[in-house]
């Protein structure tokens, strides 16, 4: 967490750093990865961890290696494959030689395997205990080696005077705790166990361990719990946490996570199917009180003697008939009902089935995920657009923080929102437009997502904006394209405008993604000062003046867009539109355009086409 790299436009780089997704671009191919344990050496970081062969349907060990502390990850192959199930590959170090110990409790046994050519030949060294444990670790303790692990859900503990064996059982055995969640550590003298309860990591201080006695007590682990749902990488569950003390002194953790819990997509299934039946079921009503189905329980016509139950059924059948006719109003309306609910509960049902689980999850660049800073810049009357907006935008994945620019009136308290990210407000002076892109040296991220606290657009949009900026971060990448006409009087036209003519050569900075060192640095430059002063004047035009700015300073193309499924403006509703006389507002924009043209030079000849993309994403 918080590492940095001003190289690149992942600044910060952000979790999580390996994916099954990753490891399957690589040419490993991978459906699931958990159960992460490093090993440092020679200042280089490996990370071992069990994957599931989507093709084989078991777990392998893989292993993965980074030369910047975490930062980024080499898939370097397969490091151990048996013939059957592996996970929890605990890695230590004993006598000069590096030792694997994991789980393969399809064999009945506890297996320790070395290493002959780290990290990906390994030998079995010895079976070192006939007993099928799972989540196991060995840990030297007092001149003592400990095994702690798992047998049918009891937590046990063996001990031995070698790693190799012969191990006994503690004489508590089965003790009473959680089981394992990763690797222990000594810290300040104490001795600390990692476990979980399936959801989330735990950690105990262990107090007394002898062949004899066990005593732990849970202490803060001091890890916030993800708040974002299942758009957070570990929204649903995290059950495995290492941690290692590197060379300078510094500790590093990897831990595994997930967006939902098992089960999701059969849960899913099952309920579609369900409703799916359910619809069907409806139909089958409406076939009958139509006369298309004659019966629901079948019977011959020809027999005499039918029983009194039978005979109430056909009577109840007529009389919802002749209630329900489908030649009456009343008839049609029921039908009519009926039919729409069928549909909506088949529509729902086949959405349970293929919808996906519902998480807006972050796109990678070069495998790895970032942040971005969201501004919105607003005043006293627009709290209530501000709040469903922090409500909505801090669940977005790569959301790190929320800056609100208060520009006029008493501003709030930031603890009044429910935010998912921490709430900034910055206070203004002077109510100006050109506070959106003052320098902030608080902001701790390379993008920052200039968007109106008016705007509502769906968290993918917003993601998908993300990853298209960080692949162009020297461009202006937004949801709303202008074009810029002439010759002279120069002509401001909207997005339909743009599209008639197949192209754009602004995009407004009320939705855009920025690099905020250039952005605010080129805004804030003395040659940008006249602008400035006419924003001031006009009040308007502060996103046109950082056009301009950015035309004029490359002669590659500066904007970028990226077509949202759907955004609505807010302000609508609550009557607090800045812009509400939308020609007043064009006619101040098209002065803004002759006088910028006239100092920084023109905008008409860097028209971009629209469907440039290969994804499509701006079409």
């Amino acid at each position: 967490m918080n590492i940095w790299d001003n190289r690149s436009a992942a600044w910060p780089i952000a979790n999580p750093v390996l994916t099954c997704a990753s490891v399957t671009d690589s040419a490993f191919p991978s459906n699931y990865v958990a159960d992460p344990f490093l090993y440092a050496k020679d200042d280089i970081l490996y990370m071992f961890f069990k994957s599931k062969n989507p093709i084989t349907m078991q777990g392998d060990i893989r292993v993965a290696r980074s030369m910047d502390n975490g930062v980024t990850w080499e898939q370097l192959g397969v490091a151990l494959n048996e013939d059957w199930h592996l996970s929890h590959p605990y890695v230590f170090e004993y006598n000069r030689h590096i030792y694997m110990m994991p789980d393969g409790s399809g064999k009945g046994d506890l297996r320790l395997y070395r290493a002959v050519d780290f990290p990906l030949k390994w030998k079995l060294e010895k079976i070192i205990l006939e007993r099928s444990l799972i989540d196991t670790f060995i840990i030297q303790h007092k001149e003592t080696f400990w095994i702690f692990g798992s047998y049918h859900g009891n937590l046990e503990i063996w001990y031995s005077r070698s790693p190799f064996g012969p191990w006994t059982p503690h004489k508590r055995n089965p003790v009473l705790g959680l089981p394992n969640g990763g690797r222990p550590f000594n810290y300040n003298g104490n001795f600390y166990r990692l476990a979980h309860d399936n959801e989330r990591v735990h950690v105990f201080k262990i107090e007394v361990l002898t062949p004899y006695s066990y005593k732990e007590v849970e202490v803060d682990i001091g890890v916030e719990n993800p708040t974002k749902g299942r758009n957070a990488w570990n929204g649903a569950r995290s059950h495995h946490l290492d941690v290692q003390r590197l060379s300078n002194g510094n500790w590093v953790g990897v831990a595994d996570g997930d967006r939902i819990h098992f089960g999701d997509v059969i849960s899913r299934r099952v309920v579609g199917c369900g409703l799916i039946v359910t619809a069907g079921s409806v139909i089958f009503v409406i076939g009958w009180l139509l006369g298309l189905v004659k019966r629901f329980i079948p019977f011959a016509h020809n027999v005499k003697n039918k029983n009194s139950l039978l005979l109430i059924w056909e009577r109840l059948k007529l009389r919802v008939r002749l209630n329900v006719n489908p030649n009456r109003f009343i008839g049609k309306f029921v039908i009519s009902f009926l039919l729409i609910v069928s549909v909506v509960i088949m529509c729902v049902g086949f959405w349970y089935i293929y919808g996906g689980n519902g998480a807006e999850k972050p796109y990678p660049v070069d495998t790895r995920f970032s942040q971005f800073t969201l501004l919105a810049m607003t005043y006293d009357a627009r709290i209530w657009n501000l709040k469903m907006y922090v409500n909505h935008y801090s669940r977005c994945a790569s959301v790190r923080e929320i800056v609100v620019v208060w520009n006029k009136g008493n501003p709030p308290d930031p603890n009044d929102f429910d935010s998912a990210v921490p709430v900034r407000i910055r206070v203004e002076k002077q109510n100006s437009l050109n506070n959106r892109f003052r320098p902030d040296p608080l902001i701790k991220t390379k993008a920052v997502l200039e968007l109106d606290d008016d705007i509502m657009m769906n968290c993918d949009d917003i993601e998908r904006g993300f990853k298209i900026w960080r692949e162009n971060p020297e461009r202006l990448v937004g949801f709303y394209p202008r074009l810029v006409t002439g010759p002279p009087p120069l002509m401001y036209r909207p997005e339909k405008h743009a599209r008639k003519h197949n192209g754009y050569n602004m995009i407004l900075t009320g939705a855009v993604f920025i690099d905020r060192e250039v952005a605010f640095e080129r805004y804030w430059s003395r040659e940008a000062e006249a602008g400035r002063e006419t924003v001031d004047e006009v009040f308007n035009c502060e996103d046109v003046l950082m056009n301009f700015l950015y035309a004029n300073g490359s002669r590659d193309p500066t904007v970028e867009y990226v077509k949202p499924k759907w955004a609505i403006d807010t302000s609508k509703f609550s009557g607090v539109a800045i812009s509400g006389n939308t020609q007043a507002h064009y006619r101040v924009r098209g002065k803004c355009l002759e006088e910028f043209t006239k100092i920084y030079g023109g905008l008409t000849d860097r028209k971009v086409e629209f469907g440039r993309r290969a994804d499509g994403w701006d079409r």
